[in-house]
């Protein structure tokens, strides 16, 4: 059977949720779920990507995500791989550590009230999951996004974005007085949220108007083969990988062909390899090839080396 083919466009926002592999634990301690976080953070600075919501459970995690470029499936790619690697690493363990394919609901941001309504579904998960005592807030869950809802804007990620939840519960301002009243909306909320709202974030595709949803089908139907959406996607993280380059070449005053004349170990290439590594989801065999450095082993090989002479 095909896979479902994702949607992905300017602007889209998400429910994202990925189990491990035969249900078992994502994380072992609060320092895999630290590095989880840490990592989420450095896939928002690669991707533009703005997180709404997000809470790791024992053996699974959800996410809500803004992506300003359609770059879902890439962005996915690497957070899932690179936390796997580290979560395999820190454990002396080997191979697959999520459940197939992740889970991902389109969702309308342009009508009022879809986004609140996985905004909450995701920060009363711990709560539903009897992770919260009866007589606990809901901050007490410290693996969530709705701990730093709570905080001044100053202590909060910088990729986490709470002006468009906050506005669509009707709370004006990002103050005090205003995070007090979101926390009490919710807290209400709590006593009463397994309804019919929920049900389509559990079990659907797409949460949103007819028009949304039209719209979404008819795009699909549009675009008949998978390729298409596989060659959208390397588009927009080639495109900004391009970009890089394009500066670096400038900035050094090197043409186009000194790329393939220098050494493959020349520092200066190193250095925009590393840059590359930093700030996109290009693979190490596309740069490797693309700046004249190689095999994706031998770039592999010299990134280390720099790390490590860097004292990283």
């Amino acid at each position: 059977m095909a896979r479902k083919l994702r949607v992905e466009y300017p602007g889209a926002l998400y429910h994202v949720m990925n189990r491990g592999d035969r249900r078992e634990p994502i994380f072992m301690d609060d320092v895999d779920r630290r590095r989880f976080v840490e990592t989420l953070g450095e896939a928002c600075a690669k991707t533009g990507w703005q997180v709404h919501a997000y809470v790791l459970m024992p053996n699974h995690f959800h996410l809500v995500v803004e992506t300003p470029q359609p770059n879902l499936v890439a962005g996915m790619k690497w957070l899932l791989g690179t936390y796997t690697s580290r979560f395999n690493r820190r454990h002396k363990l080997f191979g697959h550590l999520f459940s197939g394919r992740y889970k991902s609901l389109i969702v309308d941001g342009s009508a009022s009230g879809y986004l609140k309504s996985v905004c909450d579904y995701v920060h009363l998960n711990p709560a539903r999951a009897k992770l919260v005592a009866v007589d606990a807030p809901l901050r007490s869950f410290a693996w969530s996004s709705w701990p730093a809802y709570l905080l001044a804007p100053s202590k909060r990620p910088g990729w986490l974005r709470v002006d468009r939840l906050l506005g669509e519960w009707g709370i004006p301002k990002d103050s005090p007085a205003g995070c007090q009243r979101l926390e009490q909306a919710l807290e209400e909320r709590r006593g009463a949220e397994e309804g019919e709202e929920f049900k389509p974030i559990r079990r659907g595709w797409c949460l949103g108007e007819e028009t949304f949803r039209k719209e979404l089908l008819e795009q699909m139907g549009e675009r008949v083969g998978a390729e298409h959406y596989g060659d959208e996607r390397a588009e927009s993280a080639e495109s900004t990988a391009e970009q890089i380059i394009a500066a670096e070449l400038k900035r050094r005053r090197w043409e186009e062909a000194d790329l393939k004349t220098r050494p493959k170990g020349d520092a200066a290439k190193v250095a925009l390899a590393a840059r590359l590594r930093a700030e996109t989801t290009m693979t190490a065999g596309w740069i490797a090839e693309r700046l004249g450095m190689g095999t994706r082993g031998y770039l592999n090989h010299l990134l280390y080396r720099k790390r490590k002479a860097d004292g990283e």
